[in-house]
């Protein structure tokens, strides 16, 4: 009967907050990092309508090639990184955005730390997909202020 016992587990889930602009729009981003996920939503106007995960663990091929020299030098996200929408999406166009942000974001933390198997659940609820370059920076440099 020792499951019925309250368990003694860290609570609440590390968070952390920043607010900043991107693409002229004040924006809110979280990050609450659980045993077998971190979560990081991305909000303007309070709103969050696009859900992906991206698993961080790697197969091991892909632990190899993250092991050879020369890998961690590009600054295209990781090829074994595949984002999956869960819930929402507005447009192709909101949903390719959505993915190359999940994939940079899940990217950085797979370099942050190698060892790292949660999953990156990313929330966006972003008013406006285009902004190019500059917003796209931005926004994660915001996420990386989380982390």
């Amino acid at each position: 009967m020792d499951g019925d016992l309250p368990r003694n587990e860290p609570f609440p889930a590390p968070s952390k907050r920043t607010v900043g602009t991107v693409n002229g729009v004040p924006t809110e981003i979280e990050s609450l990092s659980f045993s077998d996920k971190i979560m990081i939503t991305v909000s303007q106007g309070g709103r969050l309508a696009q859900w992906i995960q991206v698993p961080l663990s790697a197969p091991s091929s892909a632990t190899v090639d993250m092991a050879l020299p020369g890998a961690g030098l590009s600054a295209l996200p990781s090829t074994h990184l595949t984002p999956k929408t869960l819930v929402g999406v507005g447009s192709e166009e909101r949903e390719t955005l959505g993915h190359l942000y999940a994939s940079q974001i899940a990217s950085h933390l797979t370099m942050r730390d190698p060892d790292e198997k949660r999953t990156l659940l990313l929330g966006l609820g972003l008013e406006k997909v285009e902004g190019g370059r500059e917003a796209f920076f931005d926004l994660l440099d915001l996420v990386v202020q989380v982390l």
